[in-house]
């Protein structure tokens, strides 16, 4: 069938899941059915909501004490015909989510989109197998850093701070999400700077960096900005998506001038996923609806860092990611905030080699500097591929690190 069939988490105090389907499938679609006419029936069929499944899920005390009610629990799927709605996502969103997201007690928990709606969304430009081209790396985890405390610095420093990353062995870096375009450090200087100081060091030690410049400003700036930043030639652009929406990014992936890989940031996402009961499902927003609308990288929180992120949840949204059955390219699924070097071999045993390890602190605090921090997180993603625990593997910036901020785990890839 050619459409959308939405799957939504449902807590039910009429503890009647038929009618509540009923109610879904014909309140977003033709309003009433039983009600109309014969003729009016038949013309209205190819429009009508249907039903896919309902599935009763077992009771939880806890939902009904945060409820304040007793509720019957359940998953609907919900079937929506292509002919209801332009082949766009705004549309789909509206069609499966929009007045429907005000109830507050249901969570669109996934989106299946039919073979011939796919082909009306880009996917990633590049993704996995492009990024891993530009670099020359195929076997490992990528590795990537952060700015940090770079508001109300230079371009002086940012460039030394660059510099001292990429020396480190970080595949990519990336602005602070939060550093906009600024007079200390703006935009386009910021992406020369960067090619500059991360040529220097490829000539110095053949090892190559891209850096994620943060594409910011009006929505109907970013476009043009986007191709300046190719003219320039950036390496990656960031962008906080769901500050702008899945659209913006679709438009921008879509644009043949801009031919380079977008970064998406998860940042305002979480007033849309934290809760059981309403707004969207992680892995739906943060790996699907990225994937589809053409994000090469997806950053998302951890299961074990500082915002740490339900482990089921970020896998979820790792697998969505990477999905061979769908067509589009594969985005790149990146674990991050409270990352260490020890917790490499726990990022890799969940996440595997096809995704990106990203460290703040867990680089800049390093006591031998980011330098330090980049080899040390390059020696314990070594040390797990060679099946060697991270205590037993020779190297001091490493185990500096251990020593500084712990050895929970040691699981072999």
């Amino acid at each position: 069938m050619s459409g959308i069939t939405a799957t939504y988490l449902i807590h039910d105090s009429s503890h009647n899941l038929v009618k509540k389907a009923e109610g879904i499938a014909l309140g977003l679609t033709i309003g009433s059915w039983t009600d109309l006419p014969l003729l009016e029936q038949q013309q209205l069929k190819k429009h009508k909501g249907s039903i896919i499944s309902i599935e009763e899920l077992p009771e939880d005390p806890k939902a009904n004490e945060y409820l304040g009610k007793q509720v019957t629990r359940g998953l609907l799927k919900i079937h929506y015909p292509a002919a209801n709605f332009s082949h766009d996502l705004p549309a789909a969103l509206v069609t499966a989510f929009g007045k429907l997201s005000l109830d507050g007690e249901i969570k669109l928990v996934d989106l299946e989109f039919s073979d011939d709606l796919k082909q009306a969304f880009p996917g990633p430009k590049f993704g996995l197998e492009g990024i891993r081209e530009k670099l020359g790396v195929y076997d490992r985890p990528l590795l990537m850093s952060i700015f940090k405390g770079v508001i109300g610095r230079d371009l002086t420093y940012l460039k030394d701070q660059l510099r001292q990353q990429a020396l480190g062995g970080v595949d990519l870096v990336k602005d602070d999400e939060i550093l906009f375009d600024n007079p200390l450090t703006p935009f386009a200087e910021r992406i020369q700077a960067g090619k500059e100081v991360l040529e220097q060091v490829y000539a110095e030690t053949g090892h190559r960096t891209l850096y994620a410049v943060n594409l910011s400003g009006r929505t109907f700036e970013l476009k043009e900005k986007a191709k300046l930043a190719a003219k320039l030639g950036a390496d990656v652009l960031l962008f906080n998506v769901f500050a702008y929406g899945l659209d913006v990014l679709q438009a921008l992936a879509e644009d043949e001038e801009i031919n380079i890989p977008i970064m998406a940031h998860p940042s305002v996402s979480g007033a849309l996923t934290p809760s059981e009961f309403y707004g969207f499902a992680n892995p739906l927003l943060l790996g699907k609806l990225l994937r589809l609308t053409g994000a090469d990288f997806s950053l998302f929180p951890s299961p074990y860092g500082s915002v740490a992120l339900d482990r089921g949840q970020a896998l979820g949204i790792a697998a969505d990611c990477l999905d061979e059955k769908e067509p589009f390219k594969r985005t790149i699924p990146v674990p991050s905030a409270g990352i260490h070097p020890g917790l490499v071999p726990l990022l890799i045993s969940d996440f595997g080699k096809d995704s990106i390890i990203n460290a703040g602190g867990g680089v800049h605090g390093h006591p031998n500097g980011a330098a330090g921090g980049g080899k040390a997180f390059r020696a314990a993603i070594d040390a797990v591929l060679s099946g060697t625990p991270l205590s037993q593997y020779e190297d001091e910036d490493l185990q500096i690190a251990l020593r500084l901020w712990g050895n929970p785990t040691e699981v072999k890839a």
